[in-house]
C-alpha cells in the first residue's frame, strides 16, 4: 500500500506549533503535509487531501490583511478541523463573529462537554469533562449559522463547534499540544472516524517506500554521508546502506568538537559491528583554526556548516566520483531552520545540515529522513535492527560542543566539557535516569567565579548541565533531577574536571527557552 495514499493537509497560519500537529496526525499513522495557508485551491483538489487541518496563529481574525483561505475550500466536501485561530476562521466564514475576550486563556482549563458531544469527541471526555491548554485572546460571540456549541470553559462559552452535515469542526484549544493530556485521542478521531483514513503510515511501511524512493534518486552513483554517530544520521546510514550497499561510504569528520571518545566508538560501532564503509578524517585543527574568535551562534554553525561539506567533497574526490551528499535531517531541523515548507514560521536558529549549506554546493542532496520525527526516526532504527541503545542515544547537535561552548569555541574549552559531559551522562545512566530523559548534556560558560578549594582561592570556570522531558523536541520540560544525583554530578564535575569550580543547572522550559543554548 502506497503510504501516501492517505493524506491529511494542514494549513499553517504561524503558530510554532503547527508542526505538532502533524506529528498527531502521523501517530495516527497517516500521511501530513505543511502547506502555507493561502495554498491554491486547485493545488489542494490536486493533492486530494483526505482531510483539511486549520493551525492556530498569532494574528486575530478580523484584523485588516488577516490569513485566510479561500472560500471555495469549505464547499469542497473534505473534512475539515480549525484549531484556535481555524475555529476563529471558520466561524467568522459562516457568519460569526469573533472579538477580544473579556479575559483572555493562557495555560491550563478545564473543557466541559456542551449538548451532545458530537463525533469529533469520541472517547475525549471523562465524565463529562477534560484539561485542555488554551492559548487564546480572542474568542466567538456570536455563533456562526449551521453550527452548534459542543464544549465551553469557564472563560470561554464558545470552546468548540461543529457541523456534522458538513464535517466541519473547530476547537479554541490545541490538541496538538503535550499540554492537553487526551489532544491526541481527538485527533486519531478526526483522522480515522471522521476522515475515515486506515493508516498505512508505519514503520515498515516507510522504510520500503524510502528504500524504494533512495533507489529511483540514486541509481548507480556512489553516495557520501556524513555520520555523527548520533541517532538521525545513524539511522539515515542504516537505511541507505540496506536500499544500496557498497555505493555508500560514511565519512566520520572527527572536529574536535564531539564527546569524549566518541570517535573510536563510532568507527567500532558500524565498520567493525555493522560493516558499513566509513572513513575517518581527523580535522580537529581546521575546525579550530576556522572558529578562532567568532563568538556568535549562526556564525559558527554557519562556519561548521560549511566546513563539513567542503571536506565532504574533498573525500568525495577520492569516492570514486560520489556525486551524492546524504544527511539526517529531520523535520524540526528543517521546521526550525526555515519555518518548514510553509515559511509562515518565525526562524528559531540554523542547523548545520539545512540553514549551514553552501549555496553552490556540488553534490546532490539525499535526505531519506527529511519528513520523519525524532519518535519516527527511532521507530526506523528499532525496525533496522540498530542496537537500542544508540537508536535511544540522546540527540547531538550537527555542530557538536561547538554551540554548547558559549561565545568563542577554544580547545581547551572544548576539553573542559567533553569531561564534565562524559561525568554527567555517566552518572544518569547509573541512576538509571539517562532513559527517563529526553534530552541532557553539559553547557560551557566562558565566565569565571570565585571559589574554594582546600586553603586556596579559585577563579575558574562554570558548567551548567541542561536535561530536558519532551515527546516531540518542539516544546519541552525541564527534568527535577534529584537533588542528591545533582550533588553528586557537581561534586564529581568540580573534583575531576581541572578549570572548573561551579556547575549550575538549567530550569527554563522549550519555550521560551530553546533546548540548545546556542
Amino acid at each position: 500500500m502506497d503510504i501516501h495514499s492517505e493524506k491529511i493537509l494542514i494549513l499553517d497560519f504561524g503558530s510554532q506549533y503547527t508542526q505538532l500537529i502533524a506529528r498527531r496526525v502521523r501517530e495516527a499513522h497517516v500521511y501530513c503535509e505543511l502547506h502555507p495557508f493561502d495554498m491554491d485551491l486547485d493545488a489542494i483538489r490536486k493533492y486530494g487531501p483526505q482531510g483539511i487541518i486549520l493551525s492556530g496563529g498569532p494574528k486575530s481574525v478580523y484584523d485588516d490583511g488577516a490569513p485566510a483561505v479561500e472560500e471555495a475550500l469549505f464547499e469542497l466536501g473534505i473534512p475539515v478541523l480549525g484549531i484556535c485561530y481555524g475555529m476563529q476562521l471558520l466561524a467568522l466564514h459562516f457568519g460569526g463573529k469573533v472579538v477580544p475576550a473579556g479575559k483572555r486563556e493562557y495555560g491550563y482549563a478545564d473543557l466541559l462537554s456542551k449538548n451532545k458531544p458530537g463525533p469529533i469527541f469520541d472517547g475525549f471526555f471523562i465524565e463529562g469533562k477534560s484539561p485542555v491548554w488554551m492559548s487564546h485572546g480572542d474568542h466567538v460571540e456570536k455563533m456562526p449559522q449551521g453550527f452548534e456549541i459542543i464544549a465551553q470553559t469557564e472563560n470561554a462559552p464558545v470552546a468548540a463547534i461543529q457541523n456534522v452535515d458538513r464535517s466541519l469542526y473547530g476547537v479554541q484549544f490545541h490538541p496538538e499540544v503535550n499540554h492537553t493530556p487526551r489532544g491526541e485521542i481527538l485527533v486519531d478521531t478526526f483522522v480515522r472516524k471522521i476522515c475515515g483514513c486506515k493508516g498505512s503510515w508505519t514503520p515498515g511501511q516507510i522504510i520500503e517506500d524510502a528504500i524504494t524512493r533512495i533507489n529511483e534518486q540514486v541509481g548507480t552513483d556512489k553516495v557520501i554521508l556524513g555520520l555523527s554517530g548520533g541517532v538521525d544520521s545513524s539511522v539515515a546510514a542504516a537505511l541507505i546502506n540496506r536500499a544500496i550497499g557498497d555505493q555508500l561510504t560514511c565519512v566520520f569528520v572527527d572536529n574536535g568538537l564531539l564527546r569524549l571518545a566518541e570517535g573510536d566508538q563510532v568507527m567500532a560501532t558500524f565498520a567493525q559491528n555493522m560493516g558499513v564503509k566509513v572513513i575517518r578524517v581527523n580535522a580537529e585543527d581546521r575546525f579550530l583554526q576556522a572558529l578562532y574568535g567568532v563568538s556568535d551562534p549562526e556564525q559558527k554553525r554557519r562556519i561548521i556548516g560549511n566546513l563539513f561539506i567542503e571536506i565532504f567533497e574533498e573525500e568525495a574526490a577520492c569516492i570514486m566520483d560520489a556525486t551524492w551528499l546524504a544527511q539526517g535531517t529531520i523535520y524540526p531541523d528543517v521546521i526550525e531552520s526555515a519555518g518548514g515548507k510553509t515559511g509562515k514560521a518565525q526562524n528559531i536558529k540554523s542547523h548545520h545540515n539545512v540553514g549551514g549549506l553552501p549555496e553552490h554546493m556540488k553534490l546532490n542532496l539525499l535526505e531519506p529522513l527529511k519528513e520523519l520525527f525524532k519518535d519516527e526516526v527511532r521507530a526506523i532504527g528499532e525496525e533496522l535492527g540498530l542496537p537500542h541503545q544508540m537508536v535511544w542515544r540522546h540527540p547531538f547537535p550537527g555542530p557538536g560542543l561547538g554551540v554548547r561552548i558559549l561565545g568563542e569555541v577554544k580547545k581547551e574549552y572544548a576539553d573542559i566539557l567533553r569531561q564534565a559531559d562524559a561525568i554527567y551522562i555517566d552518572e544518569l545512566y547509573t541512576s538509571g535516569y539517562y532513559d527517563k530523559i529526553s534530552q541532557a548534556f553539559a553547557v560551557f560558560l566562558p565566565v569565571k567565579s570565585v571559589g574554594v578549594m582546600g586553603d586556596g582561592r579559585t577563579y575558574e570556570y562554570v558548567i551548567a548541565l541542561r536535561a530536558v522531558e519532551t515527546k516531540d523536541f518542539m516544546t519541552a520540560g525541564w527534568t527535577k533531577l534529584p537533588y542528591e544525583l545533582m550533588g553528586r554530578i557537581s561534586s564529581r564535575i568540580i573534583n575531576e574536571v581541572r578549570g572548573v569550580n561551579r556547575v549550575v543547572y538549567d530550569i527554563s522550559s522549550k519555550p521560551p527557552s530553546t533546548i540548545e543554548w546556542e
